[in-house]
């Protein structure tokens, strides 16, 4: 436990210097807020038009699906770094796991979450 001693200190005090930035900030920084300021803007030059309604679905579907696939190639890699201290036991774990995972893509797949039209 020793060993980790150093890294809480370190992201003790980084986040220290990084609240106090954002406090000084906000203290002591000016607030002048003008209409030109509050304009939306896009890369610089003002927006054609405003952005009329929402997004479909399938984007937000798009995402979630990403960010679950993602999680499990992190949980997968230092699996396999341990893998020979697991032994069976992890083997079985993991096959659950992506037993599990693998239920949810199907479930996915049969509803048409991966069809883009």
């Amino acid at each position: 436990m020793n060993e980790y001693i150093g890294i809480v200190i370190f992201a003790a005090m980084a986040a220290t210097v990084a609240g106090a930035f954002i406090a000084l900030s906000s203290a002591l920084g000016p607030k002048v807020p003008t209409a030109v300021k509050a304009a939306p803007f896009e890369c610089g030059q003002d927006p054609f038009e405003l952005p009329a309604g929402r997004l479909p679905v399938k984007f937000y579907l798009t995402a979630i699906l990403f960010v679950i696939f993602d999680v499990e190639i992190v949980f997968l890699y230092p699996w396999a770094v341990v893998y020979q201290k697991l032994g069976g036991l992890g083997l079985v774990e993991m096959v659950l796991f992506l037993g599990i995972l693998m239920i949810g893509f199907f479930y996915a797949w049969d509803n048409g979450a991966f069809e883009w039209q």
